[in-house]
């Protein structure tokens, strides 16, 4: 043991909190704390046995008054959307005139009538009459063109027909459709009733009218 005499003896410099004491840096600020995680309470699911049941809500939708404008299915392309009501289907030939009326909700074409061309248009007010009589909505025109597309000395004499029966029913629009099938169905389904055309041709053209009204709705119909 070292002996320490009474002169070099300092109280003041025995032990680390003496004279000698080290300064020490200063201690930074503390960081602020991360918040805390929040947790949300999940429900543990047993798919052990089987999915659990799905609750899927619907709406009741009241069909009675005609199906919901929101949920129609837009016609095809190039087809005029229905405008509802009876539609008329006309066969224009240069002797005679089929006609052929669709039912209320525009689905099955029925023939109507033939009338006969004349030169003072008694046919053409005969059908203006129809229109007003039956409350047509929409006229039907068959344009008779070439199989091969091309329009022909009777396409132009029926557009010109159709033009005449527009000019008479301003408020029921008039509509050309392409016809180049509808002799042969027409003829075919003549021929498999038994009925000698040539002797009927009055029911010619008014099945003709028939199958003209016929394709128009069934090209406006909604696929399945």
């Amino acid at each position: 043991m070292t002996n320490v005499s009474e002169s070099d003896y300092n109280p003041e410099d025995t032990g680390p909190v003496g004279g000698r004491r080290r300064e020490l840096p200063a201690v930074p600020p503390a960081r602020p704390r991360a918040p805390e995680p929040t947790y949300h309470p999940t429900t543990e699911l047993d798919l052990g046995r089987a999915f659990p049941p799905v609750s899927n809500e619907t709406t009741e939708i009241d069909l009675r008054g005609g199906w919901p404008q929101h949920l129609k299915v837009p016609p095809p392309p190039g087809v005029p959307a229905s405008r509802g009501g009876r539609v008329l289907g006309v066969d224009v030939g240069t002797v005679r005139v089929g006609v052929a009326l669709s039912d209320p909700t525009g689905t099955l074409a029925s023939p109507l009538e033939t009338l006969k061309r004349a030169k003072d248009h008694a046919d053409l007010d005969r059908l203006a009459a129809l229109v007003v009589e039956h409350e047509v909505t929409e006229v039907v025109v068959g344009e008779p063109v070439h199989l091969s597309g091309a329009s022909g000395a009777s396409a132009e004499d029926a557009a010109n027909y159709a033009q005449e029966l527009a000019d008479r029913i301003p408020d029921v629009p008039v509509i050309l459709i392409d016809e180049r099938l509808s002799t042969v169905t027409t003829a075919s389904h003549l021929r498999e009733g038994g009925i000698d055309s040539r002797k009927q041709r009055a029911v010619i053209d008014q099945a003709a009218a028939v199958v003209i009204l016929q394709q128009f709705l069934d090209s406006r119909r909604p696929p399945s």
